[in-house]
């Protein structure tokens, strides 16, 4: 179990960053506390993505279904905050092995959000969804080994 926990904290490495780990180190949570906030703002994330879905059923609610499900994926995404700590992950997201990764779910982000709010197509908002899904799915698989 602690090796599990000592993986997930993103300390898989004994790098030093200088006064990036110290501030790190000194606003920490406790390990169930970061637990409990990865799993809150990851079912955040599932619930609005889910919620995003069914309005896009409802009459004119293509902005809606494009926020909420957007919303819904940086949510997710930024669910990992908790476990290895935002400047960590961040450096997680653009290191060499996944920033393709990365940028493709960057730029389908931007697209769906393109697609409902300013060029108002339902067809390009749901596939640039799809994309984003997939794009996402890839970009987590980047982080098990071998997966790639």
């Amino acid at each position: 179990m602690d090796k599990l926990k000592h993986v997930l904290s993103g300390r898989d490495n004994d790098d030093d960053d200088g006064i990036m780990t110290e501030i790190s180190d000194a606003t920490t949570f406790s390990w169930s506390t970061r637990i409990k906030g990865f799993i809150a703002c990851f079912v955040l994330g599932i619930v609005m993505s889910l919620m995003g879905s069914f309005f896009l059923m409802l009459p004119r609610g293509l902005t809606l279904f494009v926020l909420f499900y957007t919303l819904g994926s940086v949510c997710a995404l930024c669910s990992t905050f908790f476990l290895m700590g935002p400047v960590k992950q961040i450096k997680r997201m653009f290191a060499a092995t996944r920033i393709f990764a990365t940028i493709v779910v960057l730029i389908c982000i931007v697209l769906t959000l393109c697609a409902g709010l300013w060029w108002h197509n339902t067809g390009l908002a749901v596939l640039f969804c799809i994309l984003q899904f997939l794009a996402m799915t890839w970009y987590s698989l980047s982080y098990i080994p071998f997966a790639r």
